[in-house]
């Protein structure tokens, strides 16, 4: 279980209204109340902050915003007495263009480094060498260099030259910014778009995308870039090749974990399966399968669950249902029910329960424990305030990326909800998070924060929820049922109902008629099921619950 930090959004203690490295620490003791087993930190590297710090000057320094290398020593030391693993983000993709090694390349044709990052000549015509598009800006991915009288490639933003993972050179420095951070102990990388980073070599067009195709997962369909496919621009097998290398150094460091990041990819499920494929590539990845803005389903829970399964070998799936680049996910799936009601508080807790169970890792993005939702612009965040490029460059058309990364409500009552001693923090925190701060949920035994807690403290006494066996069971809408088992022959029942209407599940259609069912974990409350066994006959599951029997 991994939970995700921002340092800009988690706590100030410096008062300058942006989160640092010794808010993390006075807060570890919370993330470790949660029963989680690791934080991933995204990045705290010296940079210009274009975008939120994933453009990078210097991988092997702190920027100052959030501290100093002893503060982050501090940390890891802190959160491993803590019994507490911590990732850390690796952009190894893309640099800042004020990074040095960008710099020299760009400095000329013929120096050192000039084959690091991706240049070509122009066409004829002066235009860009082919047709590929920016995922951020909705424009050419190419941005031209009057020095160097060349384009070079920009996947995201302008400032973001991307690395040249042709060049062999590229892999070995990135081998050695790796090995800087694992001798200083950290137990793993979180891996920034694994999947961009090796494009077509012969730089071809990417085609056209035909309205039957559909869209790649967590995509708006207002995106610029979806009038193609990214077959050549980025989600190429050659990055297979490259990861051999990457895994061989990680394995030289005692349980060391890599989470590779798989996006905007056209079945995204599948392509992050084959990150993991074999003992030579990456241990975990996500995709972006449950990351999409679309209300709860179980017909979509059901079909994400059982592709993933059957992509994914030995838990290498980590299950990822919000993060700092997507909308929150109390928002994005947010709908009505069949009479056309929100979904009432008891379906997140039960989304909860059932991400709980599910083989694999899990990643929870901070403040979705608290069911934060996402902040809305211009009512919560003025125009004048956003902060994300992606943002700036497509409102109103897109929102961008602000409205989840606002700061942690802490205190209720405090000034900026306790999340900064200083003035105004960077983002605006929306009055409605007030009544979800940190404070209130705790003191409340039926919160969501509590549910959370509850659970991952209960899945850790699981035996049977730590093997990657499951068996998905044929129930039809609105539940969703699975078993679960180990080695050991322990395993447990799972039931899910995900409407606000009671449904009726017949345990011996599915062969539990002979096999004794001991509640172990319930949502909604034990009574309305009935007795404290099943047996055969009828198990009425009531709106949104989550039972969860031990045989």
């Amino acid at each position: 279980m991994i939970y995700q930090i921002l340092p800009w959004s988690f706590l100030d203690t410096s008062g300058t209204g942006i989160g640092d490295l010794q808010g993390i620490i006075r807060r570890l003791d919370y993330v470790a109340s949660l029963g989680v087993d690791a934080i991933w930190l995204t990045p705290f590297y010296e940079s210009p902050m274009k975008d939120l710090g994933y453009d990078i000057t210097d991988m092997l320094d702190i920027d100052p915003l959030f501290g100093v290398m002893k503060d982050f020593e501090e940390l890891l030391s802190i959160a491993h007495d803590m019994g507490l693993k911590v990732l850390i983000d690796q952009v190894w993709n893309h640099t800042s263009q004020l990074h040095p090694w960008f710099v020299e390349s760009a400095s000329s044709r013929t120096n050192p480094k000039s084959d690091w990052y991706v240049w070509h000549d122009p066409r004829d015509d002066g235009s860009p060498p082919n047709n590929w598009l920016s995922a951020f800006m909705g424009r050419s991915a190419w941005q031209w260099h009057l020095g160097r009288r060349q384009y070079y490639l920009a996947n995201f933003l302008p400032c973001q030259p991307e690395l040249n993972w042709h060049n062999p050179q590229v892999l070995e420095a990135v081998l050695d910014l790796a090995r800087f951070w694992l001798d200083k102990g950290v137990d793993g990388f979180r891996i920034d778009a694994v999947n961009f980073f090796v494009e077509d070599p012969a730089l071809r067009d990417n085609p056209e995308r035909t309205p039957e195709m559909g869209l790649p997962d967590g995509i708006s369909p207002d995106n610029p870039m979806v009038r193609q496919q990214f077959v050549n621009s980025f989600c190429r097998p050659e990055v297979f090749e490259r990861l051999p290398a990457i895994r061989a150094l990680l394995d030289e460091y005692p349980n060391v974990v890599s989470l590779g990041e798989v996006t905007l990819a056209e079945d995204s499920i599948s392509l992050s399966g084959a990150y993991v494929q074999g003992d030579n590539r990456l241990h975990l990845a996500y995709n972006s399968s449950l990351l999409q803005d679309c209300p709860l389903s179980m017909t979509m829970l059901r079909e994400v669950i059982e592709r993933t399964l059957s992509n994914f070998p030995d838990q290498g799936q980590c299950w990822m249902v919000g993060n700092h680049d997507y909308g929150r996910f109390r928002s994005r799936w947010t709908g009505t029910d069949q009479h056309g009601q929100p979904y009432p508080e008891v379906a997140y807790h039960m989304m909860a329960a059932l991400l709980t169970c599910l083989p694999g890792a899990l990643c929870l993005y901070q403040g979705d424990e608290l069911g934060l939702p996402e902040a809305r612009i211009p009512a919560d965040i003025p125009e004048d305030r956003i902060r994300d490029s992606f943002g700036k460059a497509l409102y109103p058309v897109l929102p961008g990326r602000d409205g989840s990364r606002t700061p942690m409500p802490w205190v209720s009552r405090a000034p900026q909800q306790g999340f900064t001693t200083g003035g105004q923090p960077w983002l605006p925190i929306p009055r409605r998070h007030r009544a979800l701060a940190v404070d209130l949920q705790t003191n409340d035994p039926s919160s969501l924060l509590n549910t959370w807690r509850r659970l991952l403290h209960w899945r850790r006494e699981q035996p049977a929820l730590h093997s990657d066996a499951i068996t998905v069971l044929e129930t039809g809408e609105p539940l969703l049922a699975f078993l679960r088992g180990d080695s050991g022959g322990r395993s447990v029942f799972c039931l899910f109902n995900t409407s606000g209407r009671w449904a009726d599940f017949h345990p011996s259609r599915h062969g539990l008629v002979d096999c004794p069912l001991q509640p172990s974990l319930v949502i909604h409350g034990l009574n309305a099921f009935g007795e404290d066994h099943v047996c055969g006959g009828v198990l009425r599951c009531p709106p949104y619950g989550a039972l969860v029997m031990e045989r």
